[in-house]
């Protein structure tokens, strides 16, 4: 009715009949869309609206049904803001490398032979330095030749004849190839969430990231996909052409789909390993894999043989598990992508409430993959003190252009610890390369603190990124220095006088985003105890027994003298301006959530909360029981 009367209004204003066709069929289009949403609401209302809560999370919106139908944790903004964050400066650096690329193979195309008279030159030539390639994957873009109306059409001779001289400056007159212009198409980024759930991350990435491509969410569990297309339509135009929701399963689908994708995130409910195999397929030469583990337990040392089933090696149970569980996850990452002849470079590793999450480039290379051994290594934990040594399982000898690959010399600890003369334990493989790209992390913290607004929890991020910004990039592990001193039953120096003796003594010192009272430094251990030796003697502790490890630490003598005069490094930049770096939970239960499915009952009060529960509870009390049926005429007379 309403659209018969606006057609009807415009063609007795308008005189021109071509332009009343022409509003008449947009506005019948108009309608027809706007009928579509407010028979999409008018669904959601017929469902009952009480069944369902709005939740807004930066400019995404999502229906959520009170029941635990979809998987939903609001703890996760802080793992959804830092991936945006990454996606961001990944598509900023995706265009600098494109048009690096784009120069390179320029100036490439514009080369004019030097010796014309000596030279001749076939079309195959000179199609080689402009050539498309076409078996390249949306990461590698296409190249076009354009010539202007002015300069003609290019010449062309039949496959395989040579143009001679005099026919190539002939040509040369119409067309100079210096003038040819090399166009590549750089397509906007594909991205596929391989777990999408309720589709918030999706829908977020869509709507507050500029610059992206088609996004791809899957999901095995039929009402999670139901939910996601329904939060696609309710997020409006621009979720429903960005953003599309299947239900497949995202190994096979990931697998069916190799080289496809610039950006692919795993983060599912649990362990990511049996993904793994096919994510680093998925990913385009030079994409991006970001990837979520939340099985903590297993990381960490509770359960070191499930972890090594899981990941391929054994975690030890020290101060750093959780950096070792950053780099345990980057290690079974690049052994996956091996497989295929592909490398991982880590841009940011964080670990973060009750998860880690890493962010890694991904490229093909047979020869570069030869590298993986020397970034690969065992870690030896006394089992008495906190000495800890790490054992490269690989090393590389250069001569002249060549490089030869051998094993990691060893043993790099005897037997018993040369401190306090107990065992070790020995885990690993880890990741003993850098798990930051600095250089990232600079663009990403100055991209966050310049758009604070858009990220909902930037306070937690920011302050994140600025404690990796002043990590020591290139130091696995960390001690405590709570640790050091319940080592030897000592009273603890502060941090920075500890900090200024290992400065003074000409090492390097940084914290660590993973533990506020975390240390990474380059000094070796026989300096670490050396120092604190010397705080001993000038802070002495009570007798003790000669068999204890503190004991048999404090009974060798220093043999270098620390100095404990302030340095002036001994804060770093962030301390100094007094930035906050370790932010207190914004509310309580805080963590992990309930598995998607599970029915909510009175035992999950520390994980959902009290007044969560108890609404769950209350409602289906108030719910007739769907089992029971209403007594009959015929069952009451009898």
């Amino acid at each position: 009715m309403l659209s018969s009367k606006l057609q009807l209004y415009i063609t007795s204003r308008n005189p021109f009949p071509l332009f009343n066709s022409y509003c008449s069929s947009f506005f019948t289009t108009l309608i027809h869309h706007l009928q579509q949403n407010q028979q999409f609401l008018h669904n959601i209302t017929m469902t009952d609206l009480t069944d369902y809560k709005i939740i807004k999370e930066g400019e995404a919106e999502i229906l959520m049904h009170a029941k635990n139908e979809v998987f939903y944790n609001k703890a996760q903004v802080n793992n959804r803001d830092i991936s945006i964050a990454v996606l961001r400066a990944f598509i900023s650096k995706r265009k600098e490398e494109h048009e690096a690329l784009l120069s390179k193979r320029r100036k490439g195309a514009h080369k004019v032979p030097e010796n014309n008279s000596s030279e001749s030159v076939t079309e195959e030539e000179v199609s080689q330095k402009t050539a498309p390639e076409d078996h390249k994957s949306n990461g590698e873009h296409k190249v076009e030749e354009e010539i202007s109306p002015e300069e003609g059409e290019p010449f062309s001779t039949t496959e395989g004849s040579v143009k001679t001289t005099e026919e190539f400056n002939a040509t040369e007159e119409k067309i100079n190839p210096t003038e040819v212009k090399v166009k590549r198409e750089l397509k906007p980024p594909r991205v596929l969430e391989a777990l999408s759930a309720s589709g918030l991350r999706a829908l977020r990435y869509a709507r507050e990231v500029e610059g992206i491509g088609q996004v791809v969410a899957l999901d095995n569990d039929s009402a999670s996909v139901e939910a996601c297309r329904r939060n696609i339509k309710f997020n409006g135009s621009v979720a429903v052409s960005k953003v599309e929701s299947h239900l497949a399963d995202a190994r096979v689908y990931m697998l069916t789909h190799p080289n496809e994708f610039d950006m692919v995130d795993l983060d599912p409910y649990g362990s990511p390993s049996v993904f793994l195999d096919s994510a680093v397929q998925s990913v385009v030469d030079g994409g991006m894999l970001m990837c979520t583990a939340t099985d903590m337990a297993v990381l960490c040392g509770g359960n070191g043989e499930v972890c090594y089933s899981k990941y391929g090696s054994y975690p030890l149970r020290g101060k750093y598990c959780h950096e070792m569980a950053l780099r345990i996850l980057l290690a079974s990452i690049e052994s996956h992508a091996n497989r295929y002849k592909r490398y991982i470079v880590p841009v940011l590793s964080v670990q973060m409430d009750f998860y880690v999450r890493v962010f890694v480039r991904i490229y093909t290379s047979a020869s570069a993959m030869k590298n993986t051994p020397l970034k690969l290594s065992y870690v030896y934990q006394c089992t008495g003190c906190d000495s800890f040594h790490l054992q490269p399982i690989g090393r590389s000898i250069s001569k002249n252009t060549s490089v030869r690959y051998l094993p990691g010399y060893g043993p790099v600890v005897p037997q018993e610890c040369t401190d306090c003369g107990k065992k070790f334990n020995m885990g690993g493989p880890i990741w003993s390369a850098p798990i930051h790209d600095q250089e990232w992390v600079a663009s990403m913290l100055a991209d966050v603190k310049s758009t604070k607004a858009r990220y909902p929890a930037y306070e937690r991020i920011s302050a994140v990124l600025t404690t990796i910004s002043e990590e020591l990039p290139d130091v696995p592990l960390f001690l405590s220095l709570h640790n050091l001193c319940a080592t030897l039953k000592c009273t603890s120096p502060s941090a920075i006088m500890f900090r200024s003796a290992v400065i003074n003594a000409g090492y390097r010192i940084s914290g660590t985003h993973v533990n506020p009272l975390g240390l990474k430094s380059d000094a070796p251990m026989d300096v670490i105890w050396d120092i604190m030796r010397c705080w001993v003697k000038t802070h002495p502790v009570k007798a003790q027994t000669e068999d204890l490890p503190g004991s048999v630490i404090l009974a060798k003598e220093p043999v270098l003298q620390a100095n404990f005069t302030r340095a002036v490094a001994s804060l770093s930049k962030a301390q100094a301006k007094k930035v906050a770096r370790f932010l207190p939970n914004p509310e309580r239960h805080w963590g992990p959530k309930l598995r998607a499915g599970r029915t909510i009952t009175s035992k999950h009060v520390s994980l959902l909360g009290e007044a969560a529960v108890n609404g769950v509870l209350n409602r289906e009390d108030n719910e007739e029981p769907k089992s029971k049926k209403p007594k009959t005429d015929d069952s009451i007379t009898s």
